[in-house]
C-alpha cells in the first residue's frame, strides 16, 4: 500500500514529464516580503494575473518591528520590502494580512491557527520553514523565488518527487522534555544533511502523544535535516484544533471533509524508503553548541572531542567552536549567557509561553539578561493575555513584545550583539544569524526560560 505521502502526492499530479519532474498542483501558497518581489516583477514583466489569486495569502513578518508597529520602519529597506509587499498585493488583488492587524504575525504561525493549512493540501511558500505546516497532514515544503513566480502563474510547479522516510518515535518523553529536544536530537543523530532527498513522515507513541504546537515544531525543523519537508498523519488532535477556525470548513463541507480526512494514513503495509526508530528514553533537554542546528548535545553532556569527530570534518567542527568561543570536551552548564528569545515560527506559540510561564512564575529575570518575549501572531498575543500570562511575566522582569519574526534572524530591529550569546527557542544557530558576530544556542522554551532566570545555561530539571 502507498504511504501517506504518495497519496497526497499523488493525488496532486497533473503531469509526470518522462525522466523528468512531475507538475504538481498546489492548493496553498503563502507569501512573505522577503522572497517574493523579484516572482511579482516576474509576473509584471510577462502581463500575467495570478492563475488562481484565491489560494494565495500574503503577510509581511521577516522584516516586521516588535514595537512600535503603529508607526513609520525606520528601516529604509525594510519600510521597502514592506511597503513593496502592499503595493503587489493590492495590484494583483491578492488577500494581506497587513502588518498592526489582528491576522498579522508569522506565515507559519497565521496559516495553521486560522484554518487555512489543512490535511491533504498541497503547500508551498518561499521559505525553508514551510515544512511548519506539515503538522496538519499536509505535504508543505519551501521553494525558490523563480518558484514562487510559477505558481503565482499556473497554481502548479515542477518538482522531482523525493524519496519517503520515517521517523518512529516510541516511548514516554520524560518530564521537562518537550518537542524541540526531540528535534534537536534526531538532527544531533541524523546531522543536517542526513534526511537529504526525503520527505519525513513522524510516527510512533511520542508524536501522538504531542499536542499540535508540539508537532507544528517538530515539523518546522524537518528542513535543518536535509529533508524537503516532514509532516504527521491528521488524528482526532487534528481535526479538533482545526474546527472552527476562521477558513475551516463549516456544515455539511467540514463532514465531507473530515470524512476525507480520516482516510489520511499511511496503510500498516507501506513500505517507505528508509524507516528510523527512536526511543523517548534516549531525549534530554537539549541545547546547541555549534553554528549548525547538528550540532547538539543533552545539556548536562559535554561538547564532543576532537578524536571523536571525522578527521575531514575536524577543521569545520574547530571553526565552528571557535566562533562560538568554546572548546572540545567542554560542559556548558553554568556558561553566562546575554539574551533570551522566546518566538519564532519554531516556538512562538500559545504553549511556549504558558511552558516559559510555569518556569519563571515567582521568580525574576537574571540583572545580566536581555529577554524578548515575542508572539508568533496576535491571537497568540490575545490568548497570552487572556491566560495572564503576561502578568505572570512581567511580574517577573519581562515583557511581551509584538508579533513578528524578531531574532530568529537579523532582518529587523531585534538583532543579538556580536559576541554576545543568546539563548533562543528559533530554528538556526549559523554565524551571524541573529546579528553580525552573534552567539546562538538552540534550546526549547524550558531551557530559555531557565537561562533567563539564572543568567546561564542551567537545566531546567534542576530548577
Amino acid at each position: 500500500m502507498n504511504t501517506l505521502f504518495d497519496k497526497i502526492w499523488d493525488k496532486h499530479v497533473v503531469q509526470t514529464i518522462k525522466d523528468g519532474p512531475t507538475q504538481l498542483y498546489i492548493d496553498r501558497l503563502y507569501c512573505h516580503e522577503v522572497t517574493s518581489p523579484q516572482a511579482f516583477a516576474g509576473m509584471r514583466a510577462r502581463g500575467l494575473k495570478c492563475f488562481r489569486s484565491d489560494k494565495i495569502y500574503c503577510m509581511p513578518d521577516h522584516n516586521t518591528p516588535t514595537h512600535d508597529q503603529d508607526k513609520p520602519v525606520d528601516d529604509p529597506i525594510s519600510r521597502k520590502q514592506l511597503d513593496t509587499l502592499d503595493k503587489n498585493c493590492d495590484d494583483f488583488g491578492l488577500k494581506e494580512f497587513k502588518m498592526n492587524t489582528k491576522d498579522n504575525g508569522i506565515i507559519h504561525v497565521v496559516g495553521p491557527e486560522k484554518g487555512l493549512s489543512l490535511p491533504g493540501m498541497t503547500i508551498v511558500c518561499g521559505d525553508s520553514h514551510t515544512s511548519t505546516h506539515g503538522a496538519m497532514g499536509a505535504v508543505a515544503f519551501g521553494i525558490g523565488t523563480s518558484e514562487v513566480e510559477m505558481v503565482m502563474a499556473s497554481q502548479c510547479i515542477l518538482q522531482q518527487k523525493p524519496k519517503s522516510m520515517r521517523i518512529n518515535i516510541n516511548g514516554k518523553l520524560s518530564p521537562n522534555v518537550v518537542a524541540k529536544d526531540v528535534a534537536l536530537y534526531l538532527m544531533s543523530k541524523l546531522t543536517t544533511s542526513g534526511a537529504t532527498g526525503y520527505f519525513v513522515e513522524y510516527s510512533g507513541h511520542v508524536v501522538r502523544d504531542m499536542s499540535m504546537e508540539g508537532r507544528l515544531t517538530l515539523c518546522n525543523l524537518s528542513i535543518e535535516m536535509g529533508a524537503r519537508g516532514g509532516f504527521v498523519a491528521p488524528d482526532e488532535k487534528t481535526f479538533e484544533y482545526i474546527k472552527g477556525r476562521e477558513y475551516a470548513p463549516k456544515g455539511e463541507e467540514w463532514d465531507k471533509s473530515l470524512a476525507y480526512w480520516k482516510t489520511l494514513k499511511s496503510g500498516d503495509d507501506a513500505i517507505f524508503d528508509k524507516e528510523l526508530n527512536f526511543n523517548a528514553s534516549d531525549i534530554a533537554p537539549r541545547i546547541t553548541y555549534g553554528t549548525n542546528p547538528g550540532m547538539g548535545i543533552a545539556i548536562d553532556e559535554t561538547i564532543p572531542t576532537l578524536d571523536t569527530i571525522e578527521e575531514k570534518e575536524q577543521a569545520s567542527f574547530m571553526k565552528s567552536l571557535d566562533y562560538m568561543g568554546f572548546a572540545p570536551g567542554e560542559k556548558l552548564i553554568g556558561h553566562a549567557i546575554d539574551y533570551v528569545f522566546l518566538g519564532a515560527c519554531t516556538n512562538g506559540r500559545i504553549e511556549d509561553f504558558r511552558i516559559f510561564a510555569n518556569i519563571v512564575k515567582g521568580k525574576k529575570k537574571a540583572d545580566n539578561v536581555t529577554a524578548w518575549l515575542v508572539p508568533g501572531s496576535w491571537l497568540v498575543d490575545e490568548q497570552i493575555r487572556e491566560e495572564g500570562i503576561d502578568k505572570i511575566v512581567e511580574a517577573a522582569g519581562f515583557e511581551i513584545r509584538q508579533p513578528g519574526c524578531s531574532a530568529c534572524l537579523a532582518m529587523n530591529d531585534d538583532k543579538i550583539p556580536a559576541g554576545k550569546y543568546s539563548v533562543s527557542t528559533s530554528n538556526r544557530n549559523f554565524e551571524g544569524r541573529q546579528g553580525p558576530g552573534s552567539r546562538t544556542i538552540l534550546a526549547s522554551p524550558l531551557v530559555a526560560a531557565a537561562a533567563a532566570i539564572t543568567g546561564k545555561i542551567t537545566d531546567p530539571r534542576t530548577l
